[in-house]
């Protein structure tokens, strides 16, 4: 099964991947979906899954330590999977803060994928979860690792998606390196010179 996995993961990116030393801790309330998760990752080949039906539960065992990546559900209780991401993000306890975790969810509003991005995880993936839609998130995070980011109120993956021929800003220009020169601050409404 796992040479089926390599075959099409190669065909369709020209890339292929021994994940028989992979380590991945599946995290959600639903046995059936524990269940789901781990027959695709022997379906590709990982070596090792562990499971934790709720957040408190999925701390422990990272603190054991080994993991490689983390597959999360959000909501679940009675500690949800935003809490822990969160705690293994940010808390002083936290074993690892930069395991790539895949945040697995049914609720995709755009609040809740903003939330999830929020508290760092670094790719989503919306039940009912498919096996190709599964190995695009695990290859997403092995072929395209984003650096870490700390400001006051968040560390995580860098959560901007960098497109280097798609720009989204469509107003005027006035960064320096932009510009080639001078900025033109002077202006006295603005308090700025061009020494600034």
């Amino acid at each position: 099964m796992a040479a089926l996995f390599s075959i099409w993961l190669f065909l369709m990116t020209e890339q292929t991947y021994k994940l028989d030393k992979l380590n991945v801790l599946i995290v959600d309330d639903s046995k059936h979906m524990r269940n789901l998760i781990r027959s695709l990752l022997n379906v590709f080949g990982v070596g090792a899954i562990q499971e934790a039906s709720d957040g408190r539960e999925a701390f422990i065992k990272l603190a054991a330590g080994g993991y490689d990546l983390i597959l999360c559900d959000l909501v679940m209780e009675p500690v949800s999977g935003m809490d822990f991401i969160d705690r293994v993000r940010k808390g002083k306890d936290s074993p690892d803060p930069f395991i790539p975790i895949i945040a697995v969810t049914g609720y995709t509003e755009q609040f809740r994928v903003t939330a999830a991005r929020d508290i760092g995880i670094n790719e989503i993936l919306a039940k009912p979860i498919s096996a190709k839609e599964l190995a695009a998130r695990i290859q997403s995070v092995i072929e395209n690792p984003r650096p870490f980011v700390r400001t006051k109120t968040y560390f995580g993956p860098d959560r901007r998606r960098k497109k280097e021929e798609q720009t989204f800003y469509d107003g005027v220009e006035r960064r320096r390196s932009n510009l080639g020169g001078d900025l033109g601050l002077s202006d006295p409404g603005l308090g700025l010179s061009d020494d600034f």
